[in-house]
């Protein structure tokens, strides 16, 4: 049993990435970026599924105006926006390692939990929602057999499952699926958008009466605008794809400016592929589908394509075409899976919000997976339902875009860029705002996802605070010198550095020989931690060297003093092979309130603390660095 459970172990953690620089790379496999953009697209273009349909639902006639108006946002705003956060940040981690930036501490690292409550909305919330509505596609289907009739549930959970087993088997096979289904759904999404164009040129009192509809119910081209701005929020989905295609920048071949280049291309060629379909699927479902059949029970109700593809090219094409979008429904919650496995070991494990096993792929892939099966169990597999919180995470991710470019170009003195970017957040903003005022399931789902991760994250780095912490530990010359000269008898006395004058170190001696009896001929040097951002949790240490006052002194700055003066010693024990000595005084106060201090501010109970983040370290005591407290 013991070798089982270790072979499924090392298979659960196989590829398990624990040095920052390789998870900021990525993978070692890459990919060319049109195959990166058919991952991504397996989420942006399967919304044609959908899209026409909720278009007509949301604005009647005009919606090919609507349509062409999102269009629009998407090539002027959504576009520009995610080129420039692909220059700014080429290791993938997007909008919110820009914005990370601005906000100092902890305030930072939980402004950034609560922007990835809603990136963990959005691509949950896309598997969920794509493998629902791809369940409705065949249970729609007149060849699907009668017992799956009310087991919608059941179906989209076997699609959900199918689609974790596929990332278990690896990344590069989910690539490959990928590239397959985007291919064959765009080809077929051609012929029947071209046979109903076809349709309708052959048929112009169609046009005829769409266009008399249109001046009968609104009075002016203006009007029509104006209302089809107010519906535009509800075509939300339409855009979403550019968060994920940021998000999966480290797998796209070459180096850094060959990848900012691909992913900027792959970014704008499918923009470009998704807006002529959008227009023309608009126009042509408009035109031809009466409006009752968008209706919920209706024939064209989430499938308004599929509808024309057994209308006009028949059942046995049409359910050729039902299965190329069932299998791209079903898959484009991988571009979202793709999405969550680079962000969560970018942020959670480098801030200790996370196990170490966060930053290998299948472990992930069935955390995510079961999250997924509670959302579908819990909204019934049910695509309205789900809406709401799908468009509200998209909005707030392509916000805090638009936001983060902002301020880089306020930053950067380009007034040009600042000015349309701020156009576009405030077009962005006003969406968000009209989409949360009529579905605000969204902001509810998203604040579970935010409270959830904020509090496990919490959770997680107090389990983790007596983990040592410090990945490296560097000596400057002078530091290099001080630890020769002590010839292994290495006698450490930490000091909390204040005016740094004579007094200090003379009275600071004096106590510790009052304490510990040092002999005046041991070779002492003082330790002074000074804490910058108590924040971060892993860091690599500097230890400078200073004589002063004619002591000898080791310096360095670090998110916590007890972990990193555990590490110091420890290093000093591997170059100096003899465990060395380091002395404290007791500190006074309540040892409950010394603790949250560590945990928040890096200071604390240092003693204690210190030996306890030893123990841990190295588990023989014969070989443990020496803590002395008096």
């Amino acid at each position: 049993m013991g070798g089982e459970d270790g072979s499924l172990r090392t298979w659960l953690l196989k590829g398990l990435q624990t040095d920052r620089k390789q998870i900021e790379h990525g993978p070692h496999q890459k990919h060319s970026w049109w195959r990166v953009m058919c991952l991504t697209g397996v989420d942006y273009f399967s919304t044609l599924g959908y899209q026409p349909g909720i278009a007509a639902l949301a604005a009647g006639v005009l919606s090919p105006v609507a349509t062409l108006l999102l269009v629009l946002l998407t090539l002027f705003g959504a576009l520009p926006v995610y080129r420039r956060v692909a220059q700014e940040s080429p290791n993938g981690q997007g909008s919110i390692a820009m914005l990370e930036k601005l906000a100092p501490q902890w305030w930072g690292k939980l402004f950034v939990l609560a922007l990835l409550g809603f990136a963990a909305t959005d691509f949950v919330i896309t598997m969920t929602l794509s493998a629902a509505d791809a369940t409705a596609h065949i249970l729609e289907n007149p060849f699907v057999p009668d017992f799956l009739d009310g087991r919608r549930v059941l179906v989209t959970l076997f699609l959900l499952a199918l689609l974790a087993g596929v990332f278990l088997l690896g990344f590069s096979e989910a690539i490959g699926i990928a590239v397959v289904l985007v291919f064959v759904y765009l080809s077929l999404n051609a012929v029947v958008v071209a046979t109903a164009l076809v349709h309708v040129a052959q048929t112009p009192n169609l046009v005829v009466d769409w266009t008399q509809a249109l001046r009968v119910d609104y009075s002016s081209p203006f009007a029509m605008i104006g209302l089809s701005l107010l519906v535009m929020p509800k075509l939300a989905l339409g855009m979403s794809g550019f968060e994920t295609g940021v998000a999966v920048m480290p797998i796209v071949k070459g180096d850094q400016p060959q990848r900012i280049k691909g992913t900027q291309r792959l970014l704008t060629v499918a923009a470009l592929i998704m807006s002529v379909f959008l227009i023309f699927s608009s126009f042509a479902t408009t035109v031809l589908i009466p409006h009752r059949e968008f209706e919920e029970g209706g024939k064209a109700s989430g499938r308004a394509l599929a509808y024309l593809a057994h209308d006009f090219l028949g059942d046995w094409f049409g359910t050729l075409y039902d299965v190329s979008t069932i299998a791209i429904l079903w898959f484009a919650g991988a571009s979202a899976m793709a999405g969550l496995i680079n962000l969560v070991p970018r942020y959670l494990p480098r801030y200790g919000m996370a196990p170490d096993w966060t930053r290998a792929v299948r472990p992930l892939v069935l955390v995510f997976a079961v999250i997924a099966f509670a959302i579908t169990i819990i909204f019934d597999a049910d695509v309205e339902a789900q809406g709401g919180a799908y468009a509200t995470g998209v909005l707030v991710l392509m916000l805090s875009a638009a936001v983060a470019v902002t301020l880089s170009a306020i930053r950067k003195g380009q007034r040009a860029a600042t000015a349309g970017f701020g156009l576009i957040s405030a077009v962005l903003a006003y969406t968000l705002v009209d989409n949360v005022i009529e579905r605000p399931d969204g902001v509810k789902i998203a604040s579970f996802f935010i409270i959830a991760i904020i509090v496990t994250s919490l959770i997680s780095r107090a389990t983790r605070s007596t983990e040592l912490r410090v990945s490296e530990v560097h000596f400057d010359p002078l530091a290099e010198q001080f630890i020769n000269d002590a010839c292994a008898e290495i006698h450490l006395i930490a000091n909390e550095p204040h005016q740094r004058d004579q007094a200090e170190y003379t009275d600071k001696r004096r106590e510790q020989w009052l304490n510990h009896r040092l002999r005046s001929e041991e070779p002492i040097m003082f330790v002074e931690v000074t804490v910058v951002d108590a924040s971060d949790f892993e860091t690599e240490l500097y230890v400078r060297g200073e004589e002063r006052h004619g002591h000898r002194i080791l310096r360095f700055e670090s998110p916590t003093v007890p972990n990193s003066l555990a590490a110091l010693l420890l290093e000093l024990r591997r170059r100096s092979g003899q465990a060395p000595h380091i002395y404290f005084h007791w500190t006074e106060g309540n040892p409950v309130t010394a603790m949250l201090r560590y945990l928040l501010f890096g200071g604390g109970d240092v003693p204690p603390l210190t030996r306890e983040v030893l123990r841990q370290a190295e588990p023989d005591v014969t070989r443990r660095p020496h803590v002395h407290v008096g």
